[in-house]
């Protein structure tokens, strides 16, 4: 048995000699075309390379008239604005939601006075009315028309003040 199992070793060595001879040829192959590519790329004309732009020195600016407003300084009225939100205000139920997530249905006419229907995420319809606060800005319902209801929100104008901002929730379909 030791003999048989000893020509199966040769066998497979004799395989794996052949394997790796047959992939030393290969790279050698390819090594040569490598080698072909090199030497064409070397022997091409170079480009010509542009000159560097010319750098103007810097201009420099003196602000001398302490008269005028900071350039760095806010320009807004907003700095000097009296707005603000009033939070001892009770809050509508309206405003905890907001206005991306509100639709206008509909309107309704009672007694003279016009109501907005407003549809929450939840599908619950709630009638509004001019002067009923709506979503999370502080917004004021100020006109109810049958295509939209006009808002005006106080927001944060990024300075520490407030502005008014107008808004509105057109009629869904």
């Amino acid at each position: 048995m030791s003999h048989t199992h000893g020509r199966w070793s040769l066998a497979a060595l004799a395989v794996l000699a052949c394997a790796t001879l047959a992939a030393l040829s290969g790279c050698s192959s390819a090594d040569d075309q490598l080698q072909q590519f090199i030497n064409e790329v070397n022997h091409q004309p170079g480009g010509r390379v542009e000159p560097l732009p010319e750098v103007k020195p810097y201009q420099t600016f003196t602000y001398a008239d302490v008269s005028l407003r900071s350039p760095f300084a806010p320009s807004g009225p907003a700095s000097g604005s009296t707005l603000r939100p009033d939070p001892k205000r009770n809050r509508e139920f309206l405003e905890q939601f907001s206005l991306d997530t509100l639709k206008m249905v509909g309107t309704i006419k009672l007694a003279g006075n016009m109501y907005g229907l407003i549809q929450t995420h939840g599908g619950l319809v709630n009638r509004v009315q001019l002067g009923n606060y709506i979503g999370q800005n502080d917004g004021k319902i100020t006109e109810i028309t049958p295509s939209k209801i006009l808002i005006r929100e106080i927001v944060p104008d990024g300075t520490g003040g407030y502005i008014e901002r107008p808004a509105e929730l057109p009629l869904s379909n």
